[in-house]
């Protein structure tokens, strides 16, 4: 596989790799974290559509109080929020859990193909997560990334592709 990104960035990435190492980082805390937040996007959306299907108020109220628990785990990770990184991260991890549960009903039905696909997208989008919120993606890079490299006939990905594999080698580095 041809490597897109110049010698010296992938080295900046391994730099703030290892400083990430000395501050003694628990990524399985963050991960098993990360997937709780998943599941509580998930409680508002389900405590949502219940209030509105059955008409009954106090499930919002439900909704609001998981809202808040959310909102409290993910500043533990979530610890730049600068422009939307906030909200990007949240959409980041609802969209990976997603895919996620819909390529485990494909895989039980044996639509294993399908099944692999959505969960490598899922897993993209997880490993995009932790690089903006490990600060190892350079989001100024993006920028200079050629346009005609950024489309559907792009057989290497997109931006989110690149990025998130990328995050997801340099993260598989993390191991405890």
């Amino acid at each position: 596989m041809k490597n897109d990104y110049p010698e010296e960035k992938i080295g900046d990435f391994m730099e703030r790799l290892e400083k990430l190492k000395t501050k003694e980082l628990d990524l399985s805390s963050g991960e098993d974290l990360s997937i709780a937040i998943m599941n509580l996007v998930s409680l508002e959306e389900h405590f949502f559509f219940t209030a509105s299907k059955t008409d009954k108020a106090e499930y919002f109220d439900l909704l609001d109080e998981t809202r808040k628990i959310r909102r409290e785990l993910m500043e533990k990770l979530v610890k730049n929020p600068e422009g939307e990184i906030w909200c990007v991260s949240k959409h980041l991890l609802a969209a990976s859990m997603r895919l996620v549960e819909v390529g485990t009903k494909y895989f039980s039905r044996g639509e294993k193909k399908e099944a692999k696909d959505l969960f490598s997208k899922a897993y993209k989008l997880y490993s995009l997560f932790w690089g903006l919120n490990l600060n190892l993606v350079d989001f100024g890079e993006i920028k200079k990334i050629k346009e005609e490299k950024i489309s559907v006939r792009d057989k290497q990905g997109g931006v989110f592709e690149k990025i998130g594999g990328a995050v997801k080698k340099l993260i598989d580095c993390c191991k405890e």
